[in-house]
């Protein structure tokens, strides 16, 4: 596909992030599942329920736009949530698990911030008021999630992977 203005480029990263949230959705109920640490099961389940809605705004934006959400597969999710995968194989001490699943999600939170900020200010400078406000509300959600977890690592989890060492 050959891409020759912002606007297609646009499109191109929406799709890109589309596919993204639907392998998160895939991997989140799998990434409950394997931690021990009850806040951090909490946390995954919440962004659960935040990433089907992140989905649901992506979907206004791809009808404001009066394109299809699919056609690309985002390969860049697909290696995150794979080493994801191969490390919650790995024999570990649950609470070594948990802080592991912090580390493995937070790259997945810092990869769709990146994709969001770039989609938000590409909406932005296209004169797309209400996707650039659909937008950046899913980016503050990420910024919010990144947040939690990094409070949950620092407060107990990674102290605990700590001392069962």
């Amino acid at each position: 596909m050959e891409i020759d203005s912002l606007r297609e480029l646009y499109v191109d990263e929406l799709k890109d992030l589309y596919s993204a949230e639907k392998q998160i959705l895939q991997a989140l109920p799998k990434m409950v599942k394997k931690a021990s640490n009850e806040k951090l099961k909490a946390a995954f389940q919440e962004h659960l329920e935040v990433t089907q809605r992140q989905v649901e705004r992506l979907d206004k934006v791809f009808e404001e736009i009066g394109k299809a959400a699919r056609g690309k597969k985002c390969k860049a999710m697909e290696g995150l949530i794979e080493e994801g995968k191969e490390m919650m194989q790995e024999d570990m001490e649950p609470e070594v698990m948990d802080a592991a699943l912090i580390a493995a999600a937070q790259r997945i939170e810092h990869y769709e911030i990146a994709g969001y900020g770039t989609v938000r200010t590409y909406a932005q400078i296209l004169g797309e008021k209400n996707q650039e406000k659909l937008l950046q509300q899913t980016l503050d959600e990420e910024g919010d999630a990144d947040k939690k977890l990094t409070q949950l690592a620092e407060s107990s989890i990674n102290v605990e992977a700590a001392v069962g060492a």
